[in-house]
């Protein structure tokens, strides 16, 4: 009998077994190939805009990801430097081979863990309550919790133009029985599809006719425990090209003959990770488009031709790839696809991943109908950590929207639920001032640390880092300069406007033309401490008016989310609602007044009827 059985062992199936297995839950994790545990069957990258930022929560939560990217890439890049804090994220190229092969070795290594290669094909329930799994070949293996994380491999098949085959990603195979198996438990299904590019022999690629896009020259790191850096002697760079007319020419000339619109595809495809055919039927207007060249490995002779996905025919890929400058004679080592397969509506999970269902029954990843596999191994990460949390009988981590994006990602499942491949965006997050990448260590160690995912050690030194930022501000505030005339003739020296009186280094830095850097070059300004504690304090200073306003906003839904809704409310009892407000909130019977007046249909005077309703029954 395990604690923890996990179906899957894509990025939410990892990171769900080794967090259950981290704190101390008999675990086993199921999987058809472990050789490809976290495999990586689209694009070899992790992070960028929203989920750079999800993957350094997961490691601020004490999960695995961030450290596996750091130990596996290939180029490292901080995106949107010259924006705001908001919106800047780290973004790796991943070695496609090292990143499973790294994860494989940890969880070989985990405590608590066991691994097997098997299919999984149905539940055992009894009574509206999961006991276990039965294999394909008709084993049964007992648990006390079980996590869903099959990915895209649900009924998957593999479409090429107007053919398909029954198959998994990267030719795996698929998952047969288990969606059939979920319908007849509860669960709704429906179908999605996403897609990937074709991959392109490096030796036969013309470089000199591409623009180099080369990582940055800095060590960053995705986690906060910075000892798991991979330092390259040389990184491995990328390329942009764009689409020609004759490109566009080929594809609308044979649009027909795609999977997509050939009549083949069922599922909806991601509204922004479109097909390149997609691409030029939406925005037919646009002359080019832009491609990256990345490359996948350091043991392969591939590169991966970001923003080029299409089901079409073969022979239509290779005039397509063709056409493009620098691949008139590119060879394609693998021909792109496109992938549909089951997901279920993840409106039936309560915040914690657990089915409302079937108890003690999770949900996680692209099964919840999410993209990507940052939003993978965030939902793998919670699921887990939820799981053993129930079998402790104490209440589940929630993060609220204003904690993490991590937060935002469930609360969008599960109260809004999705139609099309969720992909996690800056734009979803209210308070993305306050869930910026740089500060998701202080935002959320004291979660990981209370859980138990956090050591005693690392929680150390996240103290003595937020006492070092207090500290740091407290003596920029307590220093002062004077207007004397060599200090102002070096505020000339570097084309900056002088002080007219005493002012403090504190009031210094709020000006948008002072960094620390030039900070320390006027003043001899001495304080020993970290970049990463001068960028917290600096951001804190610049930006101070409006993370004030959005702590302020925050608090207002900290108010609501602590109003529950007794689970046992009987909505249609409520007198005066909508009658879609009532039918909404009775599907998804949400467990807070903020949730509730966030679903789609409910609006504020629901509220009102809503609260008068639980006052007169509840507090009386």
């Amino acid at each position: 009998m395990y604690d923890v059985i996990v179906v899957g062992g894509g990025h939410a199936g990892t990171e769900a077994a080794l967090a259950a297995a981290r704190l101390n839950k008999k675990t086993i994790l199921i999987t058809g190939n472990l050789k490809m545990v976290s495999f990586m069957p689209c694009n070899p990258s992790i992070g960028g805009p929203a989920k750079g930022t999800l993957v350094r929560e997961i490691d601020a939560l004490g999960g695995e990801m961030g450290k596996n990217t750091d130990k596996t890439c290939l180029q490292m890049k901080l995106l949107n430097k010259s924006k705001g804090p908001a919106v800047r994220a780290l973004r790796a190229q991943s070695d496609k081979i090292e990143y499973p092969a790294e994860m494989l070795r940890t969880m070989e290594n985990q405590d608590n863990l066991d691994l097997l290669e098997a299919y999984v094909k149905e539940l055992i329930v009894e009574e509206k309550v999961v006991k276990g799994i039965i294999l394909e070949n008709q084993e049964k293996i007992f648990g006390k919790t079980i996590i869903i994380t099959t990915g895209t491999f649900m009924e998957a098949k593999i479409l090429i133009g107007n053919t398909y085959k029954v198959q998994g990603p990267d030719k795996q195979k698929a998952s047969i029985g288990l969606s059939k198996h979920l319908r007849e438990i509860g669960h709704k299904t429906f179908r999605l599809k996403t897609g990937t590019p074709p991959r392109i022999k490096r030796e036969s690629i013309d470089f000199s006719k591409m623009e180099l896009s080369p990582g940055d020259n800095f060590e960053y790191h995705f986690s906060f425990e910075d000892q798991h850096l991979r330092v390259l002697d040389e990184e491995w760079p990328c390329y942009l090209i764009h689409t020609k007319p004759e490109t566009h020419k080929i594809i609308n000339m044979n649009i027909t003959k795609s999977a997509m619109y050939s009549g083949l595809v069922e599922g909806v495809g991601p509204r922004y990770c479109p097909s390149i055919e997609d691409k030029l039927v939406r925005f037919h207007d646009k002359e080019r488009h832009q491609l990256f060249i990345e490359p996948e490995s350091a043991h392969l002779d591939e590169v991966y031709l970001q923003g080029f996905s299409t089901s079409m025919p073969i022979e239509i890929q290779e005039e397509m790839v063709h056409s493009l400058p620098g691949l008139e004679n590119a060879v394609i080592a693998k021909y792109a696809y496109a992938i549909e397969y089951d997901a279920i509506d993840s409106r039936t999970l309560w915040p914690s991943l657990e089915s409302k269902i079937v108890e003690n029954l999770f949900f996680a990843g692209q099964v919840n109908g999410t993209s990507g596999y940052e939003e993978a191994a965030a939902q793998g990460l919670i699921a887990g950590i939820n799981a053993s949390r129930k079998l402790d009988q104490v209440d589940p981590l929630v993060l609220r929207r204003d904690e993490a994006y991590i937060g935002v990602l469930i609360d969008d499942l599960v109260t809004k639920g999705t139609n099309e491949p969720y992909r996690m965006l800056t734009s979803r997050a209210e308070f993305r001032l306050l869930l910026r990448h740089d500060n998701a260590d202080l935002r959320l160690t004291e979660h990981g640390h209370k859980v138990g995912l956090i050591s005693d050690q690392r929680y150390e030194k996240f103290l003595n880092k937020k006492s070092d930022i207090e500290s740091l501000i407290e003596l920029l505030k307590n220093t002062y300069v004077t207007p004397v005339k060599d200090l102002n003739e070096r505020f000339e020296s570097l084309n900056l406007i002088g002080i007219k009186g005493k002012t403090s280094l504190y009031d210094l830095l709020k000006r948008p033309d002072m960094t620390f850097e030039i900070l320390k070059v006027l003043v001899n300004f001495e304080f020993e401490t970290t970049l990463e504690v001068e960028e917290q304090v600096e951001i804190n200073i610049k930006y101070a008016g409006y993370i004030d306003k959005s702590i302020k906003e925050a608090n207002k839904l900290i108010k609501e989310e602590n109003i529950k809704i007794p689970k046992d409310i009987n909505f249609n009892d409520v007198p005066n609602l909508a009658l879609e407000a009532r039918s909404k909130l009775e599907k998804i019977r949400p467990l807070t007044i903020s949730q509730a007046s966030r679903i789609s249909g409910v609006n504020p005077a629901d509220i009102q009827m809503l609260l008068i309703y639980m006052r007169r029954k509840y507090e009386t």
